[in-house]
């Protein structure tokens, strides 16, 4: 992690307080500025307030706001309008600014935002190598399983799909690689900035970036020919149509779900009609421990221990 190209990322008074705080980046998720509250990170095993050297806490100002969106923006904000829409934008780096504010409607449909009040910096923390313990019981030679990966929130399942997108692209132990299609629809897999993936997704890996779901998964089998569809975050009913597409049209599917527990997870009704039809060979699923990415356990489509 480049802790300068983090901190590139800040103008003036909160570049300055983040240089002085001489954080681990390796460690650090978030960044969160809003404003009048503290400055704001979180970070593998904690959160903390930041503070002027011998003063309280840092109160962010509304000009603190405006000046990072124009410093990561380029000071072309306009030409980010589509992304901010749906609130956020990727930076170089493959790093996510998430923001919240007054939310300009044209009907029901969001033009834009204006009167931003809070910036969220997530890092993306790309951990190669982190896929090891779970390759196995995803991929037998040419056989590779439909895949679950649960987990709650900041435990790890976008890095751990990142990194078996990237050996599955890669082939490894003898096994040749494949071809694996992303559709990556909130730009964190491959953190794609102006169009060129910043993380490793391997040489064989086809992204469309920024792209919703279910149209994505449809397209990359009509137009990419695929041997694997990896997406984040199923969760919606409308994920069931795209998902039968790929497992019927021979793909393997890849996938992420928010959960606590499998029990949790079941409690979907998306993720109970997959479960019904025993579409997936392999549930991963991680918790909190010492770090994030911990594996609690690995199940078959039965639920049983692997």
């Amino acid at each position: 992690m480049d802790a300068n190209q983090i901190q590139n990322l800040f103008p003036g008074n909160i570049r300055r307080l983040l240089v002085d705080a001489r954080l681990d980046y390796e460690k650090l998720y978030e960044i969160r500025l809003r404003v009048g509250r503290p400055l704001f990170v979180s970070y593998d095993g904690g959160e903390c307030f930041l503070r002027k050297q011998g003063e309280e806490q840092y109160l962010v100002t509304r000009e603190d706001l405006k000046e990072t969106m124009e410093h990561v923006s380029g000071y072309s904000l306009y030409a980010y309008e589509d992304e901010i829409r749906q609130g956020f934008l990727s930076v170089q780096g493959g790093h996510r600014v998430g923001v919240t504010g007054k939310v300009i409607l044209d009907g029901n449909q969001i033009r834009g935002m204006k009167y931003i009040s809070c910036i969220n910096v997530r890092l993306a923390h790309q951990v190669l190598g982190c896929a090891d313990p779970v390759m196995p019981y995803i991929q037998k030679n040419t056989w590779v399983a439909h895949t679950l990966i649960v987990s709650p929130p900041r435990c790890g399942k976008t890095t751990l799909l990142r990194d078996i997108i990237r050996q599955l692209s890669n082939g490894r132990e003898g096994i040749p690689g494949l071809t694996v299609g992303v559709v990556d629809e909130r730009s964190e897999l491959a953190g794609c900035y102006q169009g060129i993936p910043q993380n490793d997704l391997g040489p064989r890996t086809d992204i469309l970036d920024g792209c919703p779901k279910v149209e994505g998964m449809q397209m990359l089998i009509r137009s990419m020919s695929p041997s694997v569809v990896a997406v984040d975050e199923l969760g919606k009913e409308d994920d069931y149509k795209a998902v039968e597409s790929v497992i019927h049209c021979g793909c393997k599917l890849i996938a992420t779900a928010h959960g606590d527990s499998m029990e949790d997870v079941l409690e979907q009704p998306l993720f109970r009609k997959l479960w019904k039809d025993r579409v997936f060979q392999r549930y991963i699923l991680l918790g909190t421990g010492e770090h994030a990415g911990m594996i609690q356990g690995i199940y078959d489509r039965n639920g049983n221990l692997c």
